[in-house]
């Protein structure tokens, strides 16, 4: 009888685990808390709820390293990349999902797995035997987290996470503010309107910037220091980098013209992108934030077109605890000390929900082909999944060990032997030799 895996956690990198896992014939048992349990940033019990972003980010698999791990986890048939798709909403080049639909098709597509059962009970040790993957994500409980740090014998590395607030779309004044993609990205006239953008003249952007840095900030424990994961910055942090730091980020006003005044160029301009199917909500593009409820209420107002607007949530931040896995992991995910629990997603050091889910998977597979008898190696350091991994788990410089997206960066160089590329044809060649190299893998 085929032994069972065990994975905690029914997030991104859980779902994928699990399907992988099932779908390779291995009996399945998700623990996940919720909703019995709840966490500061879950609204449901759902499986792969979506709580920061509704993106995926760019799905251009030809010269763009996340659109690249989108199309690998799709060429392994991944079950949280087939419904992102099966949902997505307009949004130029970028994938953004329907969370709700979204979240509701991964956990019924599991609960109809046969291979695939579920219990609601947390988890609060680490257990001594079975095969077990521990895909918990930024938000571990306490008494899990603690079993975790007292197994590898030092604090699990930390930083803070903020999260975006989403406004309901009929309370934005669309006299003020237009619907428009930048640069008119997209192929439909649905996907060239999926963003709202809201202009600013100099003097409300200096007024807004001060705002902001005036504004009262949610604080941090005693004890607690705020390492911010750069590509996930609060706005008053970026603010207090300079103050024209946030124009050339998320306000910058590039490839936008304001249809109810062409001839005028903004100063900055805000983006809300599509949050779900029906076009009622709105996330604020690059607006995470510390400031607390009523500080957010009275700055966020003062952007044009948002002075009465309603929010469906306004932003936050919490802890987001993750290991040092280049000492702790070994290239098959497993922890060291422990070699029958390995960890997949935000845990073990990728950021984003794509990552996160392509750890799962990774972790998934590889747990089910220990269980079924063989070794499933890692696939090699030029692949998407092949560059996080390796990163991950001995590339990365330990001591100075934080989360990271996937990117080029991560790969092997390519040999420029024969001249010069530009950016364009570099990145093309990247994604050729990664997708050769994937399929090899897969098929190996």
């Amino acid at each position: 009888m085929t032994q069972t895996l065990h994975i905690v956690g029914g997030g991104m990198a859980g779902a994928e685990a699990a399907w992988q896992a099932a779908q390779m014939g291995v009996p399945v048992v998700i623990h996940e808390m919720r909703p019995k349990v709840g966490t500061f940033a879950h609204r449901t019990g759902y499986f792969a709820e979506m709580v920061c972003s509704n993106s995926f980010r760019s799905d251009d698999h030809e010269r763009n390293a996340v659109g690249l791990l989108h199309w690998e986890m799709r060429a392994a048939g991944g079950l949280i990349m087939e419904l992102a798709t099966a949902h997505r909403l307009p949004a130029g080049g970028a994938l953004a999902v329907d969370r709700d639909p979204f979240a509701e098709a991964v956990t019924a597509r599991l609960q109809a797995h046969p291979l695939v059962s579920l219990t609601c009970e947390e988890v609060t040790e680490l257990p001594s035997d079975g095969h077990w993957i521990i895909a918990t994500g930024p938000l571990t409980s306490a008494a899990l987290g603690q079993a975790i740090r007292a197994e590898t014998g030092a604090e699990a590395l930390a930083f803070f996470d903020a999260i975006a607030p989403i406004v309901y779309a009929e309370s934005v004044d669309m006299s003020v503010a237009w619907m428009q993609s930048r640069y008119d990205k997209g192929e439909t006239a649905e996907e060239q309107t999926a963003y709202m953008n809201c202009p600013m003249t100099r003097d409300q952007y200096e007024a807004f910037v001060d705002a902001l840095l005036a504004a009262e900030k949610t604080g941090f424990h005693e004890g607690e220091t705020a390492g911010y994961f750069d590509g996930c910055l609060p706005i008053e942090v970026m603010a207090e980098r300079g103050r024209e730091t946030l124009r050339f980020g998320p306000m910058k006003p590039v490839g936008l013209t304001n249809a109810h005044r062409p001839e005028v160029k903004p100063y900055a301009v805000v983006q809300l992108r599509r949050d779900n199917k029906l076009g009622t909500l709105y996330n604020m593009v690059g607006f995470q934030t510390k400031m607390k409820y009523g500080a957010q209420l009275s700055v966020l107002k003062m952007i044009p077109g948002l002075q009465d607007a309603s929010f469906a949530r306004l932003g936050g931040i919490h802890r987001n605890t993750f290991l040092n896995s280049p000492t702790l992991l070994d290239d098959q995910m497993r922890l060291r000390s422990r070699p029958n629990l390995r960890f997949a997603g935000q845990v073990t050091g990728v950021e984003g929900y794509v990552e996160s889910a392509a750890m799962g998977l990774l972790a998934g597979r590889m747990a089910a082909a220990e269980i079924l008898g063989h070794t499933l190696p890692p696939p090699p350091p030029d692949t998407a999944m092949g560059a996080l991994v390796t990163h991950i788990t001995g590339g990365a410089e330990a001591r100075t060990f934080q989360p990271m997206n996937v990117n080029f960066g991560l790969f092997p160089p390519i040999d420029a032997r024969g001249g010069r590329r530009g950016r364009k044809d570099r990145y093309k060649a990247y994604t050729d030799r990664a997708k050769s190299a994937f399929t090899g893998w897969l098929n190996g």
